[in-house]
């Protein structure tokens, strides 16, 4: 399984970008998918998750109500639109599929490659 994020950039803040993983090698349908960031010097820190059906989805605090996940099962990719983009949203994106559906690195086997946005101020 391969997965290929892409869609980041540098932005102003109050902007937008949209993400997109999409995954190659075998159907991810039945996994949930996630996206998880890294800023420099830091961990990874999860961002946002949404189950195989995508009736479940949840969101770290910091960016609920400016990021949207979303998934299209026949295209097996999978989204993260961000409004209002802050600068502390700088970072290194990577998107994860797993069996799973969790806020954990644990719960993702599978990892794209990172995509970087930074937020100008």
């Amino acid at each position: 399984v391969q997965l290929q994020a892409s869609g980041g950039g540098l932005v102003q803040a109050g902007g937008s970008l949209r993400l997109s993983c999409a995954a190659s090698g075998r159907t991810l349908s039945s996994y949930a998918m996630s996206w998880f960031r890294q800023g420099p010097g830091k961990e990874r820190d999860f961002v946002a998750a949404i189950d195989w059906s995508g009736s479940n989805i949840v969101y770290q605090h910091s960016v609920k109500g400016r990021f949207t996940i979303s998934r299209d099962i026949a295209k097996d990719t999978t989204y993260l639109q961000m409004n209002s983009l802050k600068p502390e949203d700088t970072a290194v994106y990577y998107c994860a599929a797993g069996r799973y559906y969790g806020v954990g690195t644990s719960h993702y086997d599978y990892w794209g490659q990172g995509t970087q946005v930074t937020v100008s101020s």
